[in-house]
């Protein structure tokens, strides 16, 4: 059978009517899954009486909050394409998503509303706070609690979610409804979801993991979310208990471990802990082991694809691999220059095919040809191998890249604000190994001759123009910039160089 809106009829709908708790909240109270499928249906009437049709984009960038995920749902009943975007973004940022997109309406916090309308052009603008609070929610309170989904197809866009490159402006990753279904349905399987499962869930919701893995999981499983505004050590370890799962990054196990009171009694009830986002340290792996009894499953996946790899729920969770494709998800390690399958063993790029992997990018046709081959394999520009009992490691990443905290950071973006500090002659930005963040962002600058460059207004400086998880923990000085006879900059020489400066700290 033919689903009318598939997004909708498997994940949306099953909450019509359902009296179970949906979202527990961090004040105790929650919310029944009918509330919640009432709650988008009203914001899905007040998407419409804004002027948005099926296919046009909505900017979101708004705190998490129950209203927020409602937003999401709302889209899928609309046919509205949703654009979470990072709450950190500042205005030069937003303004470029805004603009790229053509979004025809975006919701931000009512503090931000007045900075937005001045650079959103002719999208409309609606404000939600992280309380559920603003011209969204008033207008959505004057709509019925019922909404008749319109008909999408699997092909049809359901998100636009933005990724950093190596160059140029990020890219816009077109995701439709068949590839957020497929996965979801694919994760509640592997790892044995079910309507009894309780969620921990403290991620974001403007990133794929914490909306199209953790939240589609839970919404396609039929089970309940611990829905917490952000990670935050007190609150996980109080509702712990209370919980079967948790996913987090790295970062989330890494700070759990730090307190004395996360102990293997408060995870008498949990069945699974997954990590991703980010490489987990096979230390952390054995740490979190000895200190729970559990093992943490990890899993490899990127805005463009949803989940590609994990480690088995039943069998061997290898620390230092992401385990395995997952069904239906074709993977093979190639040569960078000619495309050629290589030998199991030997590191190559990791290209994959599914009904996961994204439909190309947001109006770049050319940079689309360059990573999604006509054969549908998508170039993921990770470097990985896979072992001689298929366990695929990544063991490091083409793309000038870095990954902290589980935020993809596009280096040449910051390097641009370094440069035009004053006393800045040029600046390269790598990312080192940080305990806490799984990569840490240095910038190394080279001053310009007879100056002494001031880094605490640099600092400032990259903090008005940057999402915070984008500014370097570091600057660094020195007196040229490594390179090679062709004259580009040897970032490897670097990292080699500052590898250390954050050890031993979190």
């Amino acid at each position: 059978m033919t689903l009318a809106n598939p997004l909708y009829d498997r994940l949306i709908a099953p909450l019509d009517g359902r009296a179970s708790d949906f979202l527990i909240l961090p004040d105790g109270s929650t919310l029944s899954g009918d509330a919640f499928h009432r709650l988008a249906a009203q914001q899905a009437g007040a998407l419409a009486e804004a002027g948005l049709r099926p296919g046009d984009r909505l900017a979101v960038q708004v705190g998490k909050s129950p209203e927020a995920l409602a937003l999401y749902a709302a889209c899928v009943m609309s046919g509205v394409v949703f654009l979470p975007l990072n709450t950190g973004y500042k205005a030069d940022e937003l303004e470029y998503f805004i603009s790229d997109s053509a979004a025809s309406a975006v919701i931000c916090d009512p503090a931000d509303a007045d900075i937005v309308r001045g650079i959103a052009g002719s999208a409309r603008v609606l404000t939600l706070d992280g309380a559920g609070q603003g011209t969204l929610s008033d207008a959505a309170a004057a709509q019925p609690e019922r909404f008749a989904p319109l008909e999408r197809s699997g092909d049809d866009l359901a998100a636009l979610l933005y990724t950093s490159g190596t160059t140029g402006r990020s890219k816009g990753a077109m995701l439709s409804q068949s590839n957020l279904l497929s996965n979801a349905l694919t994760l509640v399987e592997e790892w044995r979801f079910t309507a009894d499962d309780v969620l921990l869930h403290a991620l974001p919701i403007f990133h794929t993991h914490g909306l199209f893995v953790a939240s589609n999981v839970m919404l396609a499983a039929g089970g309940a979310m611990i829905f917490l505004p952000k990670f935050d050590v007190e609150t996980v370890l109080r509702f712990l208990p209370r919980a079967t799962s948790m996913m987090g990054v790295p970062t989330f196990y890494t700070r759990l471990l730090d307190d004395p009171r996360f102990e293997r009694g408060l995870c008498r009830d949990m069945r699974l802990f997954t990590s991703g986002s980010a490489p987990l340290l096979a230390e952390t792996h054995r740490a979190f082991e000895a200190r729970t009894g559990h093992r943490i499953l990890e899993r490899y996946g990127m805005t463009e694809t949803n989940m590609n790899t994990s480690n088995p729920y039943d069998g061997e969770r290898r620390a230092g691999t992401v385990g395995y494709p997952l069904p239906g998800v074709e993977l093979k390690i190639t040569d960078a220059e000619t495309g050629a399958t290589l030998p199991d063993g030997e590191a190559g790029i990791i290209e994959v095919r599914g009904p996961n992997v994204f439909q190309g990018y947001w109006q770049m046709p050319e940079k689309t040809r360059a990573e999604l081959r006509d054969d549908g394999f998508f170039i993921t520009g990770d470097i990985g191998v896979i072992d001689p009992d298929g366990y695929v490691q990544i063991v490091g990443r083409a793309k000038d890249l870095i990954i902290s905290g589980g935020y993809n950071i596009y280096p040449k973006e910051v390097e641009l604000v370094l440069d035009d500090q004053p006393a800045v002659l040029e600046s390269a930005v790598i990312g080192v190994p940080h305990p806490d963040f799984g990569e840490g962002v240095v910038g190394v600058l080279v001053a310009e001759p007879g100056t002494t460059p001031d880094l605490t207004a640099i600092q400032a400086a990259v903090g008005e123009k940057l999402a915070k998880f984008k500014h370097p923990k570091r600057l660094e000085v020195v007196s040229e910039l490594p390179r090679n006879t062709m004259g580009k900059v040897q970032k490897n020489m670097l990292r080699d160089r500052f590898a250390e400066v954050f050890k031993g700290k979190g």
